[in-house]
């Protein structure tokens, strides 16, 4: 697969991830820790410079995930910490802070 595709598949994911945790009555957590392997192994086959490319986006949908499962979960959960692994900058403030990504977006463009 094409490196490309690769990171397509993986914001698909990831993104995907996001849309199921975000705050509703029940989620089926039984579809979590595959789904949830999967995406750190994704995340981890791909090149450090071109995980730096969209870190800051993957910390915004990822960090979203997280402040949505935490409540569900607990800091000590073997999930909580596998997606911790896919973040190296700040959180979201919330699973509702969409504005996370927009900042970033400005600044990388500001920068480049």
């Amino acid at each position: 697969m094409s490196i490309y595709k690769e990171i397509y598949d993986f914001a698909a994911k990831a993104g995907a991830l996001e849309g199921y945790v975000y705050p509703k009555e029940k989620i089926d957590l039984n579809y979590l820790p595959q789904w949830i392997d999967n995406l750190v192994n994704q995340y981890h086959h791909l090149p450090p410079a071109v995980r730096e490319e969209f870190q800051g986006l993957c910390d915004g949908t990822i960090g979203r995930t997280l402040q949505a499962l935490l409540p569900i979960l607990g800091e000590d959960h073997e999930i909580i910490k596998k997606l911790k692994s896919l973040v190296s900058g700040k959180l979201p403030l919330s699973f509702n802070d969409f504005t996370f990504a927009n900042k970033y977006i400005v600044i990388r463009a500001r920068s480049t």
